[in-house]
């Protein structure tokens, strides 16, 4: 279980999360919609320990992210996939997806290579598990940062924006290898601009709004009405999102 309690993160004067309660049970795929500049990305980074709280708390299967030495087993339990797919440039796909397996898991290389061409060949990419990120095309490359996520054989997969630097036709594919990973019963934490995606594969939906959690509903009931059943401001973004 992944669980944020009366979390706040301040940068500067600025408070970008404020207050934000928020449980993640297995199995679950929740997903995390607001408009640009609510938090979303931030709440992302702090689960996984890349940003410091300024207050609350945030546990991954009762590791507090906030104490260091607890923070590596939280680590162990959750993957991260960045918007900017993030490999290594100097490594092959295999290579960057074996990389933390051997270095943090102490697996054997050879059972990891294996396991990093069996994972590749899942998504469609067995044939090109020896090519270099500048090889790849945007959505190889997302499916890469996909299979180095999953080679560490987390319990919660953190997703945030994963599709943002694509264009449509990579956005489908990379959509696709969710779609399939919730059909599974990967537990995932979605932040993303792809709203009727996220009616598809989400148990919940949760809103943020200038930082704050506004919403957090079943997908049905926060679908409802387009929203204004769940928030009058939910609408509000669900109608401009759809005309965008």
């Amino acid at each position: 279980m992944i669980k944020a309690e009366n979390v706040k993160k301040v940068f500067g004067t600025v408070t970008v999360l404020e207050d934000v309660n928020l449980t993640v049970n297995p199995g679950e795929v929740v997903t995390i919609l607001g408009s640009s500049g609510s938090g979303k990305s931030t709440l992302i980074r702090c689960i996984n320990g890349l940003e410091k709280l300024d207050g609350g708390r945030i546990t991954v299967d009762e590791f507090d992210v906030a104490k260091p030495k607890e923070l590596a087993e939280a680590r162990k339990r959750s993957g991260t996939v960045f918007q900017l797919f993030n490999l290594y440039p100097h490594m092959t796909a295999v290579q960057n997806i074996t990389l933390a397996p051997i270095e943090v898991l102490k697996r054997p290389r050879a059972e990891a290579e294996q396991e990093a061409r069996d994972l590749l060949a899942s998504v469609g990419l067995g044939d090109r598990a020896d090519a270099f990120p500048s090889q790849l095309s945007g959505g190889q490359r997302q499916r890469v940062g996909i299979c180095r996520a999953l080679a560490m054989k987390p319990r919660y997969l953190l997703l945030d924006e994963v599709t943002s630097a694509l264009d449509p036709e990579m956005t489908a594919e990379v959509l696709n290898i969710l779609a399939k990973l919730a059909a599974e019963g990967t537990t995932m934490v979605f932040v993303t601009h792809e709203i009727e995606f996220a009616r598809q594969i989400s148990d919940r939906i949760v809103f943020l709004e200038k930082g704050k959690l506004v919403v957090d509903l079943p997908t049905e009931r926060f679908f409802a009405e387009d929203g204004g059943l769940a928030n009058p401001r939910v609408a509000q973004f669900l109608s401009k999102m759809r005309k965008d």
